[in-house]
């Protein structure tokens, strides 16, 4: 799923169009963000893809919505 990922103060969130959705993202599992998860206050775990660690927010990504410690595409 697409997400754009931005910097809102000294927090970061995540938009998902598709959802039109915004939520603050609470936990980060790798500190340079990027080839790991990252879990939205509302508890969905996205799988950010490996950038390199200076990429410029806003970006827009490719996500994939982690259930049960599995990465799934989403289809809907």
């Amino acid at each position: 799923m697409k997400v754009t990922i931005r910097r809102t103060g000294n927090d970061l969130s995540a938009y998902v169009p598709k959802k039109d959705l915004e939520e603050p993202i609470v936990e980060v599992e790798n500190e340079g963000l990027w080839g790991g998860f990252v879990v939205l206050r509302n508890g969905w775990r996205l799988l950010l893809p490996d950038l390199p660690k200076d990429t410029q927010l806003p970006v827009t990504v490719e996500a994939k919505k982690m259930v049960n410690d599995a990465a799934q595409s989403e289809t809907s």
